[in-house]
């Protein structure tokens, strides 16, 4: 069987802002614990993000016990701080693409705090346990799997051979940071993530469900906040299926468990990927692309 090695961990905790670096961390069904148990939504319910609202890549949040602080990166804004505990607010819906589900406001601070940064009246939900958002059944393993403010799935599995592949294709150096993966994985060919489909993770499975669609936040500079042209511009030419550009995989996991950076992960069954790296096309057209990068 291949085994592949964790080499980095992340949490987003509030949906569309800066992460967290982890050494270790427990795995809930719903996805790493705090990924994507907060967002931000508008009056109206629906959520804000990156893509409308680039400055949110700036704000970057940090855990110390039952409390998170998110600081500004680049302006002299006091940070905000509050308790991770679940709120004893009402619960108000919100909108996460096609999904709507209860989420509980935080407080009035947290609200002001944000709404200052974003430019527009927004609140700050936590999704409670009581809060389930099915995942897409197209895909899902049960129909019990459920999934927290993430855009569709629990975890999010990179390779650095995946990455590495871009960037020596790409017009500039992309870091990680901009595909906002949970586990980074190496041990293999670029894009292994893609042909997985059950992974042994200590005593827990994990089921590689579905590929990553890639949009316009991964241009968004994480320390500037400005829109670029890469990945995309590189990825859609090597990694582009009828209209969707795809890099990473979506898994779920079966049961809670614990993961830690060094680990091995052992790939037990595999899967024909939406993309076959072994195709002469494919060959073709990333041979072309590295004679493209040598020409002076």
């Amino acid at each position: 069987m291949s085994k592949l090695t964790i080499t980095d961990l992340w949490i987003y905790p509030i949906k569309s802002i800066a992460g967290i670096q982890l050494n270790s961390s427990k795995v809930e069904l719903r996805g790493l614990q705090y990924d994507r148990r907060w967002v931000l939504a508008d009056m109206e319910g629906m959520f804000v993000h990156q893509r409308d609202y680039p400055e949110m890549a700036l704000l970057q949040p940090s855990i110390e016990g039952d409390r998170m602080t998110i600081s500004h990166k680049s302006k002299d804004i006091a940070p905000l701080t509050f308790s991770m505990a679940e709120p004893s607010t009402e619960a108000v819906n919100v909108t996460v693409w096609d999904d709507t589900m209860p989420a509980k406001t935080v407080s009035e601070e947290a609200d002001a705090w944000f709404s200052e940064i974003v430019g527009k009246p927004v609140q700050l939900l936590y999704m409670h346990e009581e809060s389930i958002r099915q995942a897409d059944q197209r895909y899902a393993i049960n129909e019990s799997d459920k999934v927290s403010f993430a855009d569709g799935y629990p975890i999010l599995i990179i390779s650095e051979e995946s990455l590495a592949q871009l960037n020596d294709l790409a017009t500039e150096h992309v870091p990680m940071g901009r595909f906002r993966a949970n586990v980074i994985v190496k041990g293999d060919e670029p894009h292994i993530e893609d042909r997985i489909k059950r992974l042994r993770v200590g005593k827990d499975e994990w089921y590689g469900v579905k590929p990553c669609a890639r949009c316009i936040m991964t241009t968004i500079d994480l320390e500037t906040a400005e829109k670029g042209r890469e990945p995309l511009l590189t990825l859609a030419k090597y990694r582009k299926v009828e209209s969707k550009i795809l890099f990473g995989e979506n898994f779920i996991p079966m049961s809670e468990g614990e993961i830690e950076v060094g680990q091995e992960l052992v790939i037990e069954l595999w899967k024909e990927p939406a993309i076959n790296t072994d195709s002469s096309s494919l060959k073709e057209r990333l041979h072309d692309l590295y004679i493209q990068m040598k020409r002076p």
